[in-house]
């Protein structure tokens, strides 16, 4: 994963910047903006579906009135008792008159206040073959062609006393309607015996009345009317139709609603007409429903990118003039490098911080330069004092040739002491010119303290007792060479020296009780502690050794604060406890050995 992050990550500062730039402000930045616009169409999708849903509350309930008139006429002709009683006894009066009397009846109706609608269609029959109209037919009027209509055999076996056609064949003449089919209702008329005595058909041009409703409608917005099961009654424009799918959603319950059809990019509103089980339903193009929302959001995007295009052309300059002079630094350096230290930045041509930061590099390279220069003189001079060195090592190695000489001219005269003294001080020379190694085994530095410690108990008579106390499991510890021997000396010199007799060297080796992984050297004597004067009257010890703060130096290149040296003074005599690290180093041959 971090792989394939690391090749998605641009190496470069301004490529980084960029990176940074597109996703942390532009990326979520543009996506809010079109949340937002996705927003605003929703809300005025359905603000503009409540404005439709208005409209078509206004034709459902104008199509209401239209079927209202058509059912207050059929109650005033089933109730006016002439209409009734022609009806009835048609034989009373001449055809013409009868006629007539109809026409006026007719003319009556259509010219009330209440059911003026010129829309509106009258047909009765009598049961004696008579028929009488509102209107000129668009063919002869035939008595038996009239009550043979399916639909007035359907009323007849629905057993109801009306029945609502919406396909009914438009039987007006044409010069008064030409809409293809009418809105009829059919019912019987029944006296008070419940006894029919005639037939009624009240028609209503519904086409003529949705194309009236719908005149000032957008040209783009298309209305309709469908049945519950999906046929097409009316549509306001002639050419225009509904997907199947907006049919099949719409129809799907007898309910409003609204329903965007993918098909046609249009939103489907629709509202359900529950007498005549109809649906009113308008089609709105989005284009048409967006297209002011569409303009603003394409101006807006345009200047938006715009801007973004400027403000990232402004950012790439801006980070390429920040990030040239570390450019220009970065190959500068990798010249100081490559060739020497003698680099340099101009720094007439930056200013602010890249200026503060261009002297600082100068400034660098000048302190390095120096520093190398240094370097390189105090190696001449390492390799001169090696030299003389190199020279001075000739007088030990003569004094080491000399204590071999000392030593066989003992063992010939079988003078043990002068062969031990020989062996003690060889061991000490030996390992003082040993430059090469700075740490050894702790066993190995108690031989050579005990080397030193013959040395002194000959010199001084065998005055003092050394007492010696250690861990077995420490014997490997590493510690810096001859660091007890000056601790001892210090002791002997200073400390028991002038005591004619009792004097008592203590030295103990282990784990410090405070810190477990501290290694604790303590060399302790009974002698003249620091500042307190001896029995003699000679002065006391009045500051350390050369030697102690020789071990203390040492210490500190060695072990940085992790090695110390204290000088205790106590009652009687003078405490120095050395700490530093535990290092084990237990030989390779002593570990094959424990393994095998």
């Amino acid at each position: 994963m971090q792989k394939w992050l690391g090749h998605l990550v641009p190496h470069k500062l301004k490529y980084r910047l960029f990176a940074v730039f597109a996703l942390v402000i532009l990326l979520p930045f543009s996506v809010l903006n079109l949340y937002n616009y996705h927003k605003i169409e929703a809300l005025v999708q359905n603000k503009i579906s409540e404005q439709s849903h208005e409209q078509l509350d206004n034709l459902h309930r104008s199509l209401e009135d239209q079927l209202s008139i058509a059912f207050k006429t059929l109650i005033f002709l089933e109730q006016d008792s002439e209409v009734r009683h022609i009806l009835q006894k048609p034989e009373e009066r001449s055809v013409l008159d009868n006629k007539e009397i109809m026409e006026d009846k007719f003319k009556g109706l259509n010219n009330s206040f209440f059911l003026y609608n010129p829309s509106v269609y009258f047909t009765l029959l009598d049961n004696s073959g008579h028929v009488y109209t509102s209107y000129p037919p668009n063919t002869s009027l035939n008595y038996e062609q009239i009550a043979s209509n399916p639909s007035f055999k359907a009323l007849q076996k629905a057993k109801t006393s009306y029945l609502w056609v919406s396909d009914d064949a438009n039987y007006v003449s044409r010069d008064i309607s030409k809409s293809p089919t009418l809105l009829s209702l059919y019912a019987e008329l029944r006296d008070r015996s419940n006894r029919v005595y005639g037939l009624a058909r009240i028609s209503i041009d519904f086409s003529f009345w949705f194309q009236s409703m719908l005149q000032k409608s957008e040209s783009d917005q298309a209305y309709f009317i469908i049945t519950r099961s999906g046929d097409l009654i009316a549509r306001s424009i002639p050419d225009s139709s509904l997907s199947g799918e907006a049919v099949r959603e719409v129809s799907h319950l007898p309910q409003n609603g609204y329903w965007t059809d993918q098909a046609s990019d249009s939103l489907v509103n629709y509202s359900y007409l529950s007498s005549l089980d109809w649906y009113l339903v308008d089609r709105i193009p989005l284009h048409l429903l967006f297209r002011e929302i569409e303009t603003l959001k394409k101006q807006y995007f345009v200047t938006f990118y715009v801007i973004t295009a400027a403000f990232i052309a402004v950012a790439f300059m801006i980070a390429h003039a920040f990030t040239r002079p570390l450019s220009h630094m970065q190959m500068k350096m990798k010249e100081a490098v490559r060739k020497d230290l003698r680099i340099r930045l101009p720094e007439k041509r930056y200013k602010g911080e890249i200026l503060e930061l261009t002297r600082t590099f100068n400034t660098m390279m000048v302190d390095m330069n120096g520093l190398v220069q240094r370097l390189r003189a105090e190696e001449r001079q390492k390799d001169a004092v090696h030299f003389q060195m190199l020279l001075a090592q000739m007088n030990p190695h003569f004094l080491l040739n000399t204590l071999n000489t000392i030593k066989w001219i003992g063992l010939r005269g079988e003078d043990e002491e002068i062969v031990e003294i020989c062996l003690s001080l060889g061991k000490l020379l030996e390992t003082s010119l040993n430059s090469d190694v700075d740490l050894i085994h702790l066993r190995d530095e108690i031989e050579l303290t005990h080397a030193f410690l013959y040395i002194q108990q000959v010199r001084y008579g065998n005055r003092f007792q050394v007492e010696f106390s250690y861990d077995e499991e420490l014997i490997y510890a590493l510690v810096p060479k001859l660091s007890l021997q000056p601790l001892v000396d210090n002791a002997i010199q200073h400390g028991i020296g002038n005591m004619a007799e009792g004097g008592r060297i203590l030295i103990r080796m282990g784990r410090s009780p405070l810190l477990p992984d501290r290694l604790t050297l303590e060399v302790e004597d009974n002698g003249a502690g620091i500042e307190q004067p001896s029995r003699n009257h000679d002065e006391g010890r009045k500051r350390p050794s050369i030697g102690l703060q020789n071990v203390r130096e040492r210490l500190r290149l060695l072990f940085k604060d992790k090695g110390e040296l204290e000088i205790i003074p106590l009652e009687q005599g003078t405490l120095c406890r050395m700490h530093l690290p535990i290092l084990l180093s237990e030989p390779y041959e002593n570990v094959q050995q424990t393994i095998s």
